[in-house]
């Protein structure tokens, strides 16, 4: 199987992507890529449960199965995090950057969205139906074309078992046997049918989840005694695409940023809309305005660039 730029992904997943909306490449990450991102997890949501949530637990809403629950996306913040550079810089990694661009055919990509999720045994029900993601990505559906789709990753700092949660999927082909080609919508009567074609996602620490969409998956439950699970989820979608949306980078301007600017790379600054060095955008005022914003920031790429 040959390998392409990144060394960590082949054209083989580039194109399972495409046709079963879901590609699983363990040891995209190495243990030492992951190691210092699972302290900080540690470090802020903890190993246990939240006890009172868990004395929340019980009556109708509970005991439902496969239903959306607010305490599912309990544990989850937004980029960029209160935590060290590996932690903020993990989502814009190069071979992230490069994938995503593999999968969408575009040569520049954009993250749209980036997020932490801690899931512990009895802290709620994680089961859940059948979904597809686009919902809430785009006010339409998603395009038939790949340069206007996009793809998220799923991260997986702690090792995802059964046991602990792991998503499930639908791929592509399989839901087309039981609705149309291209649906993204499923009726109550037909999720059993979704459940007898669904696979595991269930992957050890370092595993990187590439899926759609428009991918039929769903969240399961944590059934380990005392069970918890870290995960990182990062969108990315073709720079200029004003179909697709989550986060609003510039709504987060009181967060730490500096942690971004200080340590990532221009590559990596264009994934979130800063224009690259010998941009237009980039004139003496904008230079030394936006050097004085982030003094932290080696901007010296720049300034050559403008010179």
């Amino acid at each position: 199987m040959q390998q392409i730029a990144s060394q960590r992904y082949t054209p083989e997943h580039v194109q399972q992507w495409r046709d079963e909306g879901f590609a699983i490449i363990p040891d995209f990450f190495s243990a030492a890529e992951i190691a210092p991102i699972y302290a900080e997890y540690e470090r802020i949501y903890g190993t246990h449960a939240d006890q009172t949530a868990k004395a929340m637990m019980g009556g109708a809403e509970d005991e439902q199965a496969a239903a959306f629950r607010q305490l599912q996306f309990k544990n989850i913040d937004n980029f960029p995090f209160d935590a060290a550079p590996e932690m903020n810089l993990i989502s814009l990694h190069p071979a992230l950057i490069d994938f995503a661009s593999a999968v969408l055919g575009v040569d520049s990509v954009h993250l749209y969205q980036s997020h932490t999720w801690a899931k512990y045994t009895g802290e709620t029900n994680y089961e859940q139906a059948h979904h597809c993601d686009f919902g809430n990505h785009t006010l339409l559906v998603p395009s038939e074309a790949a340069a206007l789709r996009t793809v998220d990753f799923i991260l997986y700092i702690t090792d995802v078992t059964d046991a602990l949660g792991a998503l499930h999927y639908v791929p592509k082909p399989a839901a087309a046997q039981v609705l149309k080609p291209g649906a993204v919508a499923v009726s109550a009567e037909l999720q059993g049918a979704l459940l007898s074609r669904e696979k595991s996602a269930a992957a050890p620490a370092g595993t990187l989840v590439a899926h759609s969409i428009d991918t039929f998956h769903r969240g399961t439950n944590l059934t380990l005694e005392n069970g918890y699970r870290y995960t990182m989820t990062a969108g990315y979608k073709a720079a200029g695409n004003e179909l697709i949306g989550y986060h609003v980078w510039q709504d987060s301007a009181g967060r730490n940023w500096s942690g971004i600017f200080d340590h990532a790379s221009p590559q990596q600054l264009a994934c979130l809309g800063i224009p690259l060095p010998g941009d237009a955008y980039w004139t003496l005022r904008t230079l030394k305005l936006c050097q004085a914003r982030w003094p932290g920031w080696d901007m010296r790429a720049y300034f050559a660039a403008h010179s």
